[in-house]
């Protein structure tokens, strides 16, 4: 491929050696004839004069843009030109792009997840009222999902109760259901029609499932953040229930696409990214 086609890329966090970020990126700039070299840039406990460097450094190289994972994307902010309005509204930021010299932060891990939502639960995450579980980064982008994929109550449970209550009180302002904040998974389930999980319950080596499967209920739509194991315990006891379920596959797959889009303003073939994401997982 000529130089031209070469479109630099990376991944900013920590730990990050486990992320199928450069296999899907890759695979979908290979897929529409884009030489994609997707750097990883693990830098643990990165102070905010480091991440600024790191910044102006995807600024001055020549980077497209970068993704930015766990645990710096509210630290990024500060040092970011501007915000899209998701990005501004979650208060989070995964995906930075660079124009012109400018750099404007994203939240693909909202739309990521609304579009997964849509294709795997649809119309049913609209019927009742939801528990979403964790108000951390990963709870805020998908809170922001929630909202804009019309589930008319959420409730909001936290290791955390006043981490709990302040995106409650928040998200309620972002136009869509209201948001409640709730005591304890037990409680928040009570009559709700469907379940998120947006803690790190369940990701290997933990087995654990942030719900009691005695909670759960046929006729209930469950979905998982967490992508390894591609099947968490949760997932499992909702499946064996016949509820509809969201792996965190759907929101992975999902913000990739949105994120090669915002990067290369080109659109993966169906498929391509998916496909890259599971042969990722299989091998790992």
């Amino acid at each position: 491929m000529a130089a031209s086609n070469r479109v630099l890329l990376g991944l900013l966090g920590h730990p990050i050696s486990h992320s199928a970020a450069p296999a899907m990126m890759e695979a979908a700039g290979a897929a529409v004839g884009l030489d994609i070299r997707y750097h990883l840039i693990d830098v643990a406990g990165a102070e905010p004069d480091v991440i600024r460097r790191i910044l102006d450094g995807v600024r001055l190289i020549g980077f497209a843009g970068i993704n930015v994972t766990f645990p710096y994307k509210q630290a990024v902010i500060p040092f970011l030109d501007a915000l899209d309005p998701g990005a501004a509204q979650v208060g989070a930021v995964n995906l930075v792009t660079v124009r012109d010299g400018r750099l404007t932060g994203h939240n693909t891990d909202a739309t990521g997840f609304l579009s997964g939502l849509r294709a795997t639960v649809g119309d049913a995450a609209k019927a009742g009222p939801a528990v979403l579980i964790g108000a951390g980064g990963a709870g805020r982008a998908i809170a922001w999902s929630l909202a804009r994929g019309g589930v008319p109550e959420v409730r909001v449970v936290d290791q955390d109760p006043a981490r709990a209550a302040a995106l409650a009180e928040e998200a309620s302002g972002w136009g869509g259901g209201r948001f409640l904040p709730a005591p304890g998974v037990a409680e928040a389930v009570q009559g709700a029609a469907g379940l998120v999980n947006a803690s790190p319950a369940g990701m290997l080596p933990d087995t654990s499932s942030p719900v009691d499967s005695a909670l759960l209920r046929a006729g209930m739509w469950v979905a998982d953040a967490v992508y390894h194991p591609p099947v968490t315990p949760l997932l499992a006891a909702a499946t064996a229930l016949g509820c509809a379920i969201m792996p965190g596959r759907a929101m992975s797959v999902g913000q990739a696409g949105d994120g090669f889009a915002l990067f290369t303003g080109r659109t993966a073939p169906p498929g391509v990214i998916g496909d890259a994401f599971d042969r990722h997982v299989s091998a790992r």
